[in-house]
């Protein structure tokens, strides 16, 4: 078996690089990505492909594919709405249409809990609640649109096996550095990301969120490339994190704090350039429901290997040390000295 996978270099890709390559059903596995990586630890069966989403010949790259991951997306530069939805809308058009064009026998989409519409946080949701997304997140209005063209595409391509997993929260150690440059920016101190420094976390209604290892994750993606499976399934791992919870796993306290007070905070800090999150994040944090992952442990036959308190542990870890990949977008130095490109980029502007 032949799998392209598409965003390969980045947090995800990585683990699924490498669960791929460690199933001995797959022949090959074509990494994808705008920047490639000039070396790999483990290069058994991976070639890797410099192609751009939105531009490049998509339909060349997957010919002679079994089946294509596709994970690439762009959540920064999150000034940049044309930019953002080339990449993450358009983009996946062009590589669905391209598997159809190329005769790809499978594609295996990374949706999220955030192409979900807003639900509740008492109960847990199955793989029928509506992808609506919530409507000020430019992440899940994308992921909502793509969830749409895919139904279309799905229906034009019976001979076409499709799948799509609904994760949560993805973390690792070695994607740490990438994440505080997407979320943080350029101005946390990465030594003070440390549970002991840590003395309060936000309590806010709604904030009851799901996480998965990226590692666990990958594994799913591999039981759906190699397995005979179709539709949507949420994955994460146990426990469901709130601010209870994470106040006992930091050793913080849980403060109270009105909801619309912590979005003009983060929208205020975002347009000043102090960080490059805007505040839809905050608004699909706290809207988007608690899965049920019943259908991904029964019909994938997956189960995670860590819980969701030890991918975020892990993830806190390496934000305090710096950790990085193999990787350019993993690269702990992706940065520049003194993190000079990620100040000089805009915080968001490109």
């Amino acid at each position: 078996m032949r799998v392209v996978v598409t965003g390969a270099t980045g947090n995800v890709g990585t683990s699924v690089v490498r669960a791929l390559v460690d199933d001995p059903q797959v022949d090959a596995v074509v990494g994808v990505a705008r920047r490639v990586p000039s070396s790999w630890p483990d290069s058994r069966k991976v070639t890797w492909r410099a192609a751009d989403v939105t531009r490049d010949d998509l339909e060349a790259v997957l010919r002679g594919a079994d089946a294509v991951v596709h994970l690439a997306w762009a959540i920064q530069p999150s000034r940049d709405d044309a930019r953002l939805l080339a990449t993450n809308v358009e983009g996946s058009r062009r590589v669905f249409d391209a598997a159809a064009a190329a005769e790809v026998g499978a594609i295996v989409y990374a949706s999220s809990v955030g192409a979900y519409a807003p639900g509740p946080k008492d109960r847990t949701v199955d793989e029928a609640w509506p992808t609506d997304g919530v409507p000020t997140s430019f992440y899940a209005r994308h992921k909502a649109q793509v969830e749409r063209i895919l139904h279309r595409f799905d229906r034009a391509h019976p001979e076409i096996r499709v799948v799509r997993l609904r994760p949560g929260l993805i973390f690792k150690r070695e994607a740490a550095s990438e994440i505080r440059r997407l979320f943080a920016g350029p101005l946390l101190p990465s030594p003070l990301v440390r549970p002991e420094l840590i003395p309060v976390v936000p309590d806010l209604d709604g904030l009851r969120f799901q996480a998965v290892h990226a590692d666990d994750v990958a594994e799913a993606y591999r039981l759906a490339v190699v397995g005979d499976v179709a539709g949507a399934f949420n994955v994460a791992a146990d426990p469901v994190l709130d601010p209870a919870l994470l106040g006992e796993i930091l050793s913080a306290r849980p403060v109270r704090l009105p909801t619309e007070l912590v979005r003009r905070a983060v929208d205020l800090t975002w347009r000043l350039r102090l960080q490059p999150t805007p505040p839809g994040w905050v608004d699909m944090a706290l809207a988007v429901p608690v899965m049920d992952t019943t259908r991904a442990r029964q019909e994938l036959g997956w189960t995670p290997h860590r819980s969701a308190t030890d991918a975020l542990l892990e993830l806190l870890d390496g934000v305090r040390g710096g950790a990085g990949g193999p990787t350019p977008p993993l690269d702990r130095d992706a940065g520049g000295p003194w993190r000079a490109r990620e100040v000089a980029s805009g915080l968001g502007a490109r």
